[in-house]
């Protein structure tokens, strides 16, 4: 497999294309027969400047093409030109419908070089002499300088949580830049996915709740969990995998299920959690609101205020009900945003303000301007403080 195999319903992350010289080296099969790729992600200390795809590359894998195709189309059309002059003088051109022909122009070199470059994944497999990824010859110091993420590429919109999103990374960047905020406190993260996120935060929180729903994916952020305890060893923070359903009220207790919570899990998630986070969750309407309905249903349930971060890409499509560009689900997110601020009458009050993302960028992945990260601060009411609110 050296191409990534796109159908009709394939949907796949930026961050797999336009990631600068990215290597994907297919690990293995999961449990549903999708190939599962590991990359690696470089961390950037002390300020250091994201990479940059050399123009000269840019330049070189557009003109290529350009050329190739700008030669193939003047000649044709040079060709058709003359032929058809030959046969009808001064005539108009046609097409087969009767439609006016008008030769296109070839196109030009390209001018200057874009700042995105479409490049295909390189996808290595165990033969090129990698047998096992998990045995990296690099030394202790690289490793620190790496996150390693196991995913899968170009899935359905069922399965979108199994790749890496620019939402994560916004979110990893804020969490880098104000680790002093998320130091030794208990944390809920929402929709999961990889995991990258939570392993972040890892790094500077005492307790990290993982989750998300179905037991291939969070079997996956388990293992990128063990592919970066390099990350989490030194830093003493713990992070456990958890199964949240966001259209079960309850969260799963069932003993014999892989990734189900102990008593005690469920006493210290609404006991100590201080920060709820999410990122790039909001892509579909149902899946919004039941990720709403969660957000206020722990939030009532917590003894301590709690504040949520939320990041996601504003993703622009053109529809054929407005005729023009729209942003559908993200105008729901905000809906629901709002909705939930004028919520009145429950134990908790919420507050919702957009945050500023001019913090240092931490790791390498492309920061677009669509990224944004909004911050929901949840406070117990005066008389759920006095017992006079029943929290369900």
């Amino acid at each position: 497999m050296d191409r990534v195999v796109f159908n009709h319903d394939t949907v796949l992350s930026d961050i797999h294309l336009l990631l600068p010289n990215a290597q994907h080296l297919m690990v293995r099969l999961n449990r549903v027969g999708q190939p599962v790729f590991i990359s690696k992600f470089k961390i950037l200390w002390n300020g250091e400047a994201p990479e940059q795809v050399p123009a000269e590359e840019v330049c070189s894998l557009h003109e290529a093409a350009e050329s190739e195709a700008a030669e193939s189309e003047a000649a044709e059309s040079e060709a058709r030109v003359h032929g058809d002059e030959e046969e009808a003088g001064d005539k108009p051109l046609l097409d087969d419908d009767g439609d006016l022909e008008v030769p296109r122009r070839p196109k030009e070199g390209l001018s200057e070089c874009r700042s995105r470059a479409e490049i295909f994944p390189i996808i290595l497999s165990q033969s090129l002499g990698m047998q096992d990824h998990a045995s990296d010859e690099e030394d202790e110091s690289k490793l620190q300088d790496n996150i390693t993420i196991e995913h899968t590429m170009a899935t359905t919109l069922q399965d979108v949580g199994k790749q890496v999103w620019r939402g994560a990374f916004l979110l990893a960047d804020y969490i880098y830049s104000h680790a002093a905020v998320f130091r030794n406190a208990t944390v809920l993260e929402l929709g999961a996915g990889t995991g990258l996120t939570s392993i972040i935060m890892a790094t500077t929180a005492k307790m990290v709740y993982s989750t998300d729903v179905g037991e291939d994916l969070l079997s996956m952020c388990q293992r990128n969990v063990t592919l970066n305890r390099h990350l989490l060893t030194s830093a003493g923070g713990k992070l456990r995998i958890r199964q949240l359903d966001w259209l079960q009220d309850e969260l799963c207790t069932e003993a014999d299920e892989e990734f189900s919570w102990t008593e005690d899990e469920v006493v210290d998630l609404y006991n100590n959690t201080s920060v709820i986070i999410a990122a790039d969750v909001c892509y579909d309407d149902d899946l919004t609101d039941g990720f709403f309905r969660t957000v206020y249903r722990l939030c009532n349930s917590m003894t301590k205020p709690c504040a949520i971060y939320l990041a996601l890409e504003k993703r622009m499509n053109f529809t054929l009900r407005h005729m023009d560009v729209s942003c559908d689900a993200y105008d729901y997110f905000v809906h629901c945003l709002h909705q939930l601020q004028a919520m009145e009458g429950g134990p908790h009050r919420f507050h919702v303000q957009p945050l500023a993302t001019s913090f240092p960028q931490c790791l390498q992945y492309e920061r677009i301007e669509h990224l944004e990260l909004w911050k929901v601060t949840s406070t117990p009411t005066v008389e759920s403080l006095h017992g006079g609110l029943d929290p369900t």
